[in-house]
């Protein structure tokens, strides 16, 4: 049975005369992320295939972009490297031309992640001492990889977007005095509440804009290191008590998102979204997808759809394996995610090397990277095709259009900002799927390997 409707209108003639462009992604590594040769035509020719109709008169989200975090540790990685391959490779990630995959987004740590060589703040003091006022305040540790790199980046794609997240306030701040969990003390929140203010006005004042900050990276994880416990009723307080009035009486214009964890809490965001006085200062929420389904996201949509939804994070572990992480992945969040009114995905680390490090004491120990790096030596990992499949094409500005899906043939389509439209297709059956894609009443037809994703253009 054909999973296509009946046709539409008719087709402009440019997009009758122009080809399909396709590339394709194979976990048996016979293709990775390859243009194929054949350029597909529309035409009239009706199919007993399954049709994927593809309808752009039906728009959803507008996507900010498809990318990684660039942790402290793939940072240092980075800049270790010799100046010429450094360069090389971070024009095929961040650039759109040749072999570049375009990435358009990326997360950072505002602080130490547990994928750094160390525990850090802007703000460490011996113990017993405190600084209200921030006096003390430094992005120093910041200097030595993250800056550089950063502005090597920037300087390649000015138009990156760029979220910071904390993971922990500095341990002064804190109920327990350590960078593993306890809670912020509330006589610190406007405190805490400038401590952002002066990040993202230090960062601008070495050319890097913050977008948007996340409060704090799984707020409801506090056995991590570092870590912080923040109830969805006390990040509400912060928000509407010091960080939103901070933001405002600096002028700051970056975007506050909330919670930036699990799917099996969307009453987390949306707790703090009822609370007019809080969500005023609110862009949207973030997710992660340890716990619960991708459709929570829509469940947050529903609740408020005036505020926006982020996908900020999913690890895979070492080794990493292809044919299942590439499925599970593009399905489940490059499609999934952006179905469920996600205006970003974003994989866990961008690099670390062949041990998986550099992490924390008590940090992730098999975060396997995008990217592997052993000094010069780069090898592309299942994360990388990941994030590739869709960050070439669908550029930031691109909309969300209407697709039918299927079990066996699951899909997105996206009108991208030249007025191209981009559909990206999972083969999910255990063989080779012939079908047809139809847009304004023409077809063409093709066919995807067994766990193989298509990435359509025209």
């Amino acid at each position: 049975m054909g999973l296509g409707s009946s046709c539409q209108r008719s087709i402009p003639s440019q997009t009758a005369s122009t080809g399909v462009e396709y590339w394709l992604t194979n976990p048996d590594r016979s293709a990775l992320f390859v243009r194929q040769l054949a350029l597909l035509r529309f035409s009239d020719a009706s199919s007993q295939q399954p049709v994927i109709t593809v309808n752009e008169s039906q728009t959803f989200q507008s996507i900010d972009g498809f990318g990684y975090t660039l942790t402290g540790g793939s940072a240092m990685l980075l800049n270790r490297m010799d100046a010429a391959p450094r360069a090389a490779l971070l024009n095929e990630l961040f650039s759109t031309k040749d072999n570049g995959i375009g990435v358009s987004y990326l997360r950072v740590s505002i602080g130490a992640s547990d994928l750094d060589d160390r525990v850090f703040s802007y703000s460490d003091l011996p113990d017993g001492q405190t600084d209200p006022n921030l006096e003390k305040f430094s992005l120093a540790p910041d200097r030595a990889h993250l800056i550089p790199v950063l502005k090597q980046i920037l300087a390649i794609n000015p138009a990156i977007k760029i979220l910071g997240s904390p993971w922990s306030p500095p341990t002064w701040m804190k109920t327990n005095n350590n960078s593993k969990g306890g809670s912020l003390k509330p006589e610190y929140y406007d405190a805490y509440a400038r401590y952002f203010v002066k990040y993202i006005q230090g960062m601008k004042a070495e050319g890097i804009r913050i977008d948007a900050i996340t409060i704090q990276n799984e707020p409801l994880h506090p056995g991590n290191n570092p870590s912080l416990l923040m109830l969805p009723q006390d990040q509400a307080q912060f928000i509407k008590q010091s960080l939103g009035p901070a933001f405002r009486q600096a002028s700051i214009d970056t975007k506050i998102i909330l919670y930036d964890h699990n799917a099996d809490r969307p009453d987390y965001p949306i707790s703090i979204l009822n609370d007019p006085d809080a969500k005023q200062y609110v862009d949207g929420s973030a997710f992660h997808l340890y716990a619960g389904p991708i459709s929570a996201l829509s469940e947050v949509h529903k609740a408020h759809p005036d505020k926006n939804l982020y996908f900020t994070e999913q690890w895979i572990g070492a080794p990493g394996n292809l044919k299942g992480d590439l499925a599970w992945h593009v399905k489940t969040l490059i499609i999934g995610a952006t179905r469920n009114w996600s205006r970003t995905v974003l994989e866990w680390n961008l690099a670390a090397d062949p041990k998986q490090q550099p992490y924390t004491p008590g940090g992730c120990t098999q975060c396997l990277g995008a990217i592997t790096l052993d000094g010069n030596t780069v090898t592309r990992n299942p994360a990388y095709y990941n994030i590739a499949v869709a960050s070439k094409f669908v550029r930031p500005g691109s909309v969300r259009i209407e697709s039918n899906t299927s079990e066996t043939l699951p899909n997105v389509a996206f009108k991208i900002p030249d007025g191209r439209r981009v559909l990206i297709v999972l083969n999910s059956s255990p063989a080779t799927q012939s079908f047809s894609i139809q847009h304004n009443g023409k077809r063409v037809s093709t066919s995807l390997p067994e766990g193989a994703v298509g990435t359509y253009v025209w």
